[in-house]
């Protein structure tokens, strides 16, 4: 069977970790192909609640093989702190394998990420300060130092030196802070090395062998398609492409290999950080939805901004990925609201627009256009049949694939795993 990816389809928090869980019950492996540990996935099962930053959702399922793939950067520090956490909790950890070309996250990105942040103001991005942004700029660069140096300790320490050699020069030159030693990197990565050398495996090879014998591989996207570094609402964007190309890219795999894509939508819009949101509720409306779905950031922790499903942009979204089904999450968090609105399109300088304009301070101008549908006052979250749920319920599921161009085939009406509807099974 080819794969099939789950990918975010707003701006990030839409779930995936919850889907991928869900659907990695019958998956022979489970893959993480961008990001770092600016993403967190919340998934509550039998052992407990988990926010899981590196090690893909699939690793609570037994029989799933977890990969961290090329695609993706590593703070090894927290790396093996999910690692204790999960074993800690019974969960085996021997399935999980780290791609060799994974970059890393070195203490001097955490530092200049901070720094980088603090010098732009009110302009600032809103990172999440993990040190991502700048070890993909590394990466790209030709500066970076993937899993697979840890291996060479004296090649190692020679890259080391040429590249901190540069950073000390930003660090003390520019921001005019003490420069980092480079003896106590060198001894610091040396021993995340030895510890990491029994997970680290070429493992785009991994993942081929499990597509060539026909097994269920899950590729496990990070924050979301609104995010993407060139259709996401740029500046405000991630580091590295959460697009369903971004899986190919980040695994070593050919689209031709991918058979589904999940698109994961949330039932209302959230996003963390600054940029453009047209659909923002208003504050006391968004103060009822954050506070019963407890939406805070499950990296920083911090307040997630409310708003409107957005159906505007959620086409591009279907546009850039080609979704096959979707996933939409969190359909209980309305069962309290006596109407709930849906952006349909946008109005800008007296036109209506269908998509989004790809400059983020015009779409900031852009006014939403809604159509209000009434809600239904009900609790969902012991439902599991489409059938059963309240006849506004399926209006509105209805409605939004209308307007996406795409069929739901699952809704999530709570957090644990039985807390869904399967509309349409595509496994």
């Amino acid at each position: 069977m080819p794969a099939i990816a789950v990918i975010g389809a707003q701006w990030g928090d839409e779930g995936k970790g919850r889907v991928v869980d869900l659907l990695a019950e019958k998956a022979h492996m489970v893959v993480r192909f961008s990001g770092g540990n600016n993403a967190g996935h919340t998934v509550i099962n039998q052992h407990g609640e988990f926010r899981l930053h590196l090690v893909p959702a699939g690793i609570f399922r037994p029989q799933a093989t977890c990969i961290i793939g090329n695609g993706v950067v590593i703070d090894p520090a927290v790396l093996f702190e999910e690692i204790e956490e999960l074993q800690k909790s019974g969960v085996d950890t021997q399935r999980l394998f780290i791609s060799d070309r994974a970059h890393l996250i070195m203490p001097y990105h955490i530092l200049l990420d901070g720094l980088e942040e603090d010098s732009k103001g009110s302009k600032a991005i809103g990172t999440t300060r993990r040190g991502v942004g700048p070890a993909f700029v590394d990466k790209i660069a030709r500066l970076g130092i993937r899993t697979g140096d840890l291996l060479d300790k004296e090649a190692f320490r020679q890259r080391l030196a040429f590249v901190l050699e540069r950073k000390n020069a930003i660090l003390t030159k520019i921001y005019g802070i003490q420069p980092l030693s480079l003896k106590e990197i060198h001894e610091s990565y040396c021993n995340y090395g030895e510890r990491m050398a029994p997970y680290i495996q070429q493992t785009e090879f991994l993942v081929r062998e499990a597509l060539e014998v026909d097994k269920l591989v899950l590729l496990e996207g990070a924050q979301g398609s609104l995010l993407d570094p060139d259709f996401g609402t740029y500046p405000y964007v991630t580091s590295s492409s959460p697009l369903a190309g971004g899986a190919c890219l980040g695994l070593g795999i050919t689209p031709m290999q991918i058979r589904h894509i999940i698109g994961v939508f949330k039932a209302y819009t959230t996003r963390v950080g600054s940029g453009p949101m047209p659909t923002e509720m208003d504050k006391e409306t968004a103060h009822v939805i954050r506070e019963k779905a407890r939406e805070y950031g499950a990296t920083t922790g911090r307040p997630r901004r409310c708003g409107w499903f957005d159906s505007t942009v959620g086409r591009l979204s279907v546009l850039v990925n080609g979704f096959t089904s979707v996933a939409l999450t969190r359909m209980d968090v309305l069962d309290i609201l006596p109407s709930i609105k849906v952006c349909t399109s946008y109005r800008l300088e007296g036109k209506t627009l269908q998509q989004p304009p790809s400059n983020s301070s015009t779409l900031g101008k852009c006014e939403p256009l809604y159509e209000e549908l009434p809600g239904w006052q009900s609790p969902t979250g012991h439902i599991r049949r489409f059938r059963d749920l309240p006849l506004e319920a399926r209006r509105y599921v209805r409605k939004i694939e209308e307007l996406l161009g795409c069929q739901v085939d699952l809704i999530t009406v709570g957090p644990k795993r039985n807390e869904m509807i399967s509309v349409r099974s595509f496994l």
